[in-house]
């Protein structure tokens, strides 16, 4: 299960945890405009625009392209996609002759290789047909929604039973079940909730001591659950104070995902295993500098895409830092 968030802080910062209870070698992947990725059509599709995101790269065939599997992505015009878990209530169509048929596992950088904006996302969703179709026997389709984010705002797009829904999201906060929709109306459950200090609503009259610091937000709930963890990423995200510096902000960013992180040992899954926050990242959607920390390791590591050569023909792949690094002051 997975939190992700977009901030309009100066710049766009978007970005997400990943919590599971395995990894899958995933590494930071750089797709450059000259990297041809082949979706099925008459003829391969290079990129108008380079990427940069967390990815699992998979050989299409053996001995074929790498395709970057991408958990979430930016591209160099600061368009923003993550896909989260949606095990429940994601339906995929079938493959449809006359509409533009894109597999779930293609939709990020079908999206990011040609858009560079929502309002191009909204013009592309209107006419396509998302499909169940597997990557391959051993990688069936993952049942996903998916957060969409630029400077304007944020979308989620989710495949239901009812056909491809587009929701405008005004939080600009995603986890996973139930559907946004209802994950929205559950937040009227703590409009009463603030940052500052409480009024007084028990009883007109009766003196009643506020014997803590932040009991405005008393009720916000703690667990892990995707409704839980969808409140407190939003009151946090929203009520957060962003600082003047890119160390500030992407510090920030951070804290806003630290509070919905999954220590080891705290979710455990039937089977005996045990759910934690894999990576959190944060990407400087104006600068193409994608930020991350693993479970491992706490210290913000950086890559900037533009410091890869954008043109191309190879994506260029970084694996993630997973060691602890302590800094020793004496």
């Amino acid at each position: 299960m997975c939190t992700a968030a977009a901030c309009m802080a100066k710049d766009l910062y978007f970005g997400r945890t990943l919590d599971y209870d395995c990894a899958y070698g995933e590494e930071i992947v750089v797709a450059p405009r000259g990297y041809a990725l082949d979706f099925g059509g008459p003829a391969p599709l290079k990129s108008r625009y380079a990427m940069i995101g967390m990815a699992h790269v998979e050989a299409q065939t053996p001995g074929g392209q790498d395709w970057p599997l991408y958990y979430e992505a930016a591209n160099e015009k600061g368009l923003c996609i993550a896909g989260l878990n949606f095990p429940v209530s994601a339906m995929y169509a079938a493959p449809r002759p006359g509409r533009e048929n894109i597999a779930s596992w293609q939709l990020i950088p079908w999206l990011l290789g040609q858009c560079e904006s929502l309002a191009q996302v909204r013009g592309l969703l209107a006419g396509i047909n998302l499909t169940d179709a597997p990557f391959g026997p051993a990688l069936p389709p993952a049942r996903l929604h998916w957060l969409m984010a630029d400077k304007t705002g944020s979308l989620v797009l989710e495949p239901t039973a009812q056909g491809l829904k587009v929701h405008q999201n005004p939080v600009g906060v995603l986890t996973n079940e139930p559907p946004f929709e209802q994950q929205l109306l559950m937040l009227g459950s703590y409009r009463q909730l603030t940052a500052g200090p409480p009024q007084n609503r028990f009883a007109p009259g009766l003196k009643l001591p506020e014997y803590s610091r932040g009991m405005g937000a008393m009720g916000l709930p703690g667990d892990l659950s995707s409704p839980s963890r969808f409140a407190r990423a939003a009151f946090v995200k929203l009520n957060s104070v962003w600082g003047e510096t890119e160390q500030e902000r992407v510090g920030q960013f951070f804290h806003v995902l630290g509070a919905v992180e999954q220590p080891r040992g705290c979710c455990r899954l039937a089977d005996g295993a045990q759910e934690l926050t894999l990576y959190t990242c944060c990407c400087n959607a104006d600068k193409g500098v994608y930020y991350y920390t693993t479970y491992g390791n706490r210290q913000i590591t950086a890559v900037d895409m533009h410091r890869a050569d954008l043109d191309a023909a190879v994506l260029a792949r970084y694996k993630p830092v997973t060691g602890e690094h302590i800094l020793r002051q004496n």
